[in-house]
């Protein structure tokens, strides 16, 4: 089984799937470390080099590389990672993959977000916080469409990684 996190940057996608992975004893990925691997640079390095679209191509090649390896996984994808291509429909059709939207609000996204804005390339020209938070909001109204095809949903506001591991936990027992 491959349990593939979804949600906004900043949503926990990470944390929570490095603590996924380790209670249920399978191994970890994250999209965007594949990716830098694979490529020898940064995903800014990418970015700001040969683009978006040269990205979002790699990203959906590896990531179609990891659903075919017949090895158990959790795998956190990019924030856009769903919304590009056909990777919902992938993911969906797919009876290897659970999909889980971890949904934190827009107040949420803005205060985990605005603390590393440098490191990310999509935003890291904004400058207040206010500039932010409208970027996230009109990303997630864009998004949201991908996003909640997911086959299971958490909202993350105010649980803690273990929090949010449990609530997943709970979905995929079921």
């Amino acid at each position: 089984m491959k349990i593939i996190l979804i949600g906004y940057m900043g949503s926990g996608k990470t944390a929570v799937g490095q603590m996924l992975a380790s209670k249920i004893e399978v191994p970890f990925k994250d999209l965007d470390q594949e990716i830098e691997i694979m490529e020898g640079k940064t995903i800014s390095e990418i970015f700001s080099e040969k683009g978006e679209i040269f990205f979002r191509k790699t990203e959906i090649k590896t990531l179609k590389d990891l659903l075919k390896d017949q090895n158990n996984l959790v795998l956190s994808t990019g924030g856009g990672t769903p919304c590009y291509s056909n990777v919902m429909d992938l993911l969906k059709t797919d009876k290897n993959c659970i999909t889980i939207y971890l949904n934190a609000s827009l107040n949420t996204l803005t205060d985990r977000v605005y603390k590393e804005k440098d490191k990310r390339p999509l935003i890291s020209h904004l400058t207040t916080k206010e500039e932010l938070k409208d970027f996230i909001a009109k990303h997630l109204f864009e998004r949201s469409f991908y996003y909640n095809q997911s086959s299971n949903k958490v909202i993350t506001d105010g649980l803690s990684v273990e929090g949010v591991v449990s609530e997943i936990m709970k979905e995929i027992k079921e």
